[in-house]
């Protein structure tokens, strides 16, 4: 007999429940302090004179979102670590050709500066 998405998850979570004890060691926040406390499977957080309890679900569904949460920062970080590095890479190319032009502009110049000065040691040459 084949069980249905919904049995099968009931019946896997009836049996993780079966299994844990009855009482667990949870943690309540108070005033931004942690104390320990044997409760069974709630947790309480007093925040401003309010008392909210969290059942053990909520608390793993927390834990699970901070995780991937943190994955995400991991791969964003990730991706903007390499964009910054092709940054680099680009932008040392750009100065590269920027050198190269002004080589070729500054032997350009000196190149037309020898021709200039061989004139006027010729004209001079000449006159005399």
């Amino acid at each position: 007999m084949r069980m249905s998405k919904k049995n099968w998850f009931g019946s896997v979570r009836k049996k993780l429940f079966r299994s844990s004890p009855p009482h667990k060691t949870i943690i309540v926040l108070h005033n931004n302090t942690i104390t320990t406390r044997t409760s069974s499977a709630r947790q309480s957080i007093n925040n401003n004179g309010r008392t909210y309890f969290i059942s053990k679900e909520d608390m793993a569904a927390i834990t699970i979102q901070s995780h991937f949460r943190g994955h995400l920062a991991r791969r964003a970080f990730k991706a903007l670590k390499s964009l910054v590095r092709l940054q680099a890479v680009v932008r040392g190319a750009c100065v590269r050709r920027q050198a190269r032009i002004a080589l070729h502009c500054m032997h350009a110049l000196a190149r037309l500066q020898v021709t200039v000065r061989a004139r006027q040691l010729l004209s001079k040459c000449n006159d005399s």
